[in-house]
Formats: C-alpha cells, sequence, structure tokens
C-alpha cells in the first residue's frame, strides 16, 4: 500500500486502458506512442519468453484498495481489501467470499512452511500494527507488534525465507497514530519470535521477497516524496539473518511511481507491479536486474503474485479497476496466463 497520492489517475486513461485490455490488444515487446508503456529507461529484452500475450482477465472489482494475494493449498487466492477484510477467490467458481473480517488493517499475505496465514496488519482506523498469525483453523495469534518495546510504524509487505525468517517493511504511509519508531525500515521475525532490525539502508520500504535459496532480498524502496526513492534494492543475507551489501537494480526516477508488491517466478525472476497511468503494469527483472518485460495494467497496480497447480503459470494482480464515475476508483483481481511458474515457500515449490 501507498500514498493516496500515487492513487489519483486520469479517469479518461483507466476506462481506454480498461478496453485495449479486456478486448485482447496484445502490446507486445514493441511498445510505440498512444499504447500502454513501461518507465521510459525500461526497455523489455525478453516480452514474448515471458508473457506472449497480454490480455488479463478482470475477476472481482468492489475493493476498496485491494493487495497481498496469496495462493491456498487448494488453488484459492487470498487477498486484502485494506478497508478491513481478506477476501478468498475461488479459480474453479470465481466467486469471492470473506476469509476474514476485522483483518487489522491486513496488507501483505504469505503463508509460511506450516501453511499458516501471515499478515502485515497496518495502521488507521482498525489497523493492529503487527505481524499475525492464522492457523488453520482459523486461530488468529501475533507474532510480533513490536521492536524493542516500541509499536511497528505500519507493516506493510512482507517475504518469508525457506528457513522460517520473516522479513516485513514497515514504513507508514496512511494513519494518524502517533509514532514509537524514528526509522522505517525491514524487520526480522524469527519463528522463536525475536524481532531483530534486517536493515534500516532504505528511505521508505515497501514490497519485499526472498529468494528461493534463502541468500537474498529485494526490496522496493517507495518513498512518498515525488523526488524521493523509487528503486529496486538487492540485499545479502548475513548468518544472522540481517541484510548487508545493498545494490540498485533499477530506478523509477523522479516523478515516477515506484515498486509496490513484488513476487517470484521458479527462475528467480522479479515480478513487481508499479507504475501510473500509462506507465502502470507489472515490471519483470532478471535476478540481476535485467528488463525482461511489461505487462500493463488498466489501473495502478499494487501487488501479484503467482497460482498453484494448474495455475503454477498465471499471475494474479491487484490493482486499481477503472472508474465507475465516482471520483474514486474501485480495486479488484486480475489474472493472466504466463509462460514461467511462480515460486512459493508454501506451497512448497522446487525452482
Amino acid at each position: 500500500m501507498e500514498t493516496h497520492a500515487f492513487r489519483r489517475v486520469l479517469q479518461g486513461l483507466l476506462v481506454v486502458r480498461w478496453l485495449a485490455v479486456v478486448f485482447g490488444l496484445s502490446f507486445g515487446s514493441s511498445l510505440v506512442a498512444g499504447e500502454p508503456r513501461p518507465v521510459p529507461n525500461f526497455r523489455p529484452l525478453m516480452q514474448s519468453a515471458i508473457a506472449p500475450s497480454l490480455k488479463l482477465e478482470p475477476l472481482w472489482g468492489d475493493g476498496e484498495f485491494t493487495e497481498g494475494p496469496a495462493p491456498q493449498a487448494d488453488g484459492a487466492i487470498l487477498f486484502s481489501d485494506i478497508g478491513n477484510r481478506i477476501l478468498r477467490f475461488d479459480p474453479r467458481t470465481k466467486a469471492v467470499t470473506t476469509f476474514r473480517d476485522e483483518s487489522g488493517k491486513s496488507n501483505g499475505l504469505k503463508f509460511d512452511p506450516q501453511g499458516r496465514l501471515i499478515a502485515c496488519e497496518g495502521a488507521g482506523a482498525g489497523g493492529l500494527r503487527r505481524i499475525s498469525i492464522t492457523d488453520p483453523q482459523g486461530k488468529v495469534t501475533t507474532l510480533a507488534d513490536r521492536f524493542d518495546g516500541k509499536r511497528f510504524n505500519s507493516p506493510n509487505d512482507l517475504a518469508i525465507a525457506p528457513n522460517g525468517n520473516v522479513y516485513f517493511s514497515d514504513p507508514r504511509y496512511v494513519g494518524d497514530e502517533p509514532r514509537e519508531l524514528d526509522f522505517e525500515g525491514v524487520f526480522l521475525v524469527e519463528p522463536s519470535g525475536k524481532v531483530s532490525v534486517a536493515t534500516r539502508d532504505v528511505e521508505k520500504p515497501n514490497g519485499v521477497i526472498v529468494t528461493p535459496d534463502g541468500r537474498t532480498v529485494y526490496v522496493a524502496d517507495h518513498n512518498s516524496r515525488v523526488d524521493g526513492a523509487h528503486t529496486l534494492l538487492s540485499f545479502s543475507v548475513q548468518a544472522d539473518g540481517t541484510l548487508a551489501n545493498q545494490k540498485l537494480l533499477f530506478d523509477f526516477g523522479a516523478n515516477h511511481r515506484g515498486i509496490d508488491g513484488m513476487t517470484l517466478d521458479t527462475q528467480g525472476n522479479i515480478y513487481a507491479t508499479a507504475g501510473a497511468g500509462d506507465e502502470a503494469g507489472v515490471y519483470v527483472f532478471g535476478p540481476q536486474g535485467a528488463q525482461l518485460a511489461f505487462i500493463p495494467t488498466p489501473g495502478d497496480p499494487t501487488n501479484c503474485v503467482f497460482g498453484v497447480g494448474p495455475e503454477a503459470t498465471t499471475l494474479y494482480i491487484t490493482s486499481a479497476y477503472p472508474s465507475d464515475g465516482s471520483a474514486k476508483p474501485n480495486y479488484g483481481l486480475y489474472r493472466i496466463r504466463l509462460t514461467k511458474p511462480g515460486y512459493h515457500v508454501y506451497p512448497k515449490v522446487t525452482p
């Protein structure tokens, strides 16, 4: 989730782009003037190898602000509607039902190696500012809500390493609660519940993912300021789980919306939701930052994840939906078939 300023897009552009996507217009790897296109310094090199078709399927569009999609073992996709609920999409029936009410303003969601749902719960009215665990029986407990006795700012997104370590970003975009921490960093929560700072070497961290070997963590540094950081960073995981050796993989630059949520395929490629207006979409990078593909979305995207089982190569995207005529766009869920299967700690996928 990012600042409300990034949500304001030209409604006419959203409608035009919606029609283009729904009716299956493919934009290919040679993007020309007038078509949806990535930021000027992003030049996809392997468009057809990643996304030969750019036809998105709209699934549901009645959310306040959708985020954090995560697949269950049965193939269903859980996702947050930050108004204060977690929803469940069934790929077989296309039904959307409520998985959990009063979600603590959940944002990022992931399943840990034991099949428990780990959620970042944020700030604002109803927000619990914690990392929660929902077990398979539906019991909700707190994994962590403080560092050094101080409440978190607003846990946003998370990644889970193969050893069960949880990395999560803790910016503050919304919410009027007094801040107890004087920095916005990435935290590490060990399976024992011990909390430590993974890195403070960021301005305003958002999306977080960890590689299948557990050796690298990618972080989206997404500052609210127009002239702030809008970058994709990589860090090396140290023996104690903390992060070091920051490397810049891509810089969206000033006046461009940076990365929100991210996911990985089994080859280690990074699928990052970013951009606004013409530039809104999923930006695909190689593990070292190579620019591979761009998948335009009809509204500003917030996060993405691959399905499992028959849906292993299907990318689910939470995103703004085209305007229904009101000043505020709805948010919902899309999917698109790609060529690579996704990586998950749970259900277990071997790269």
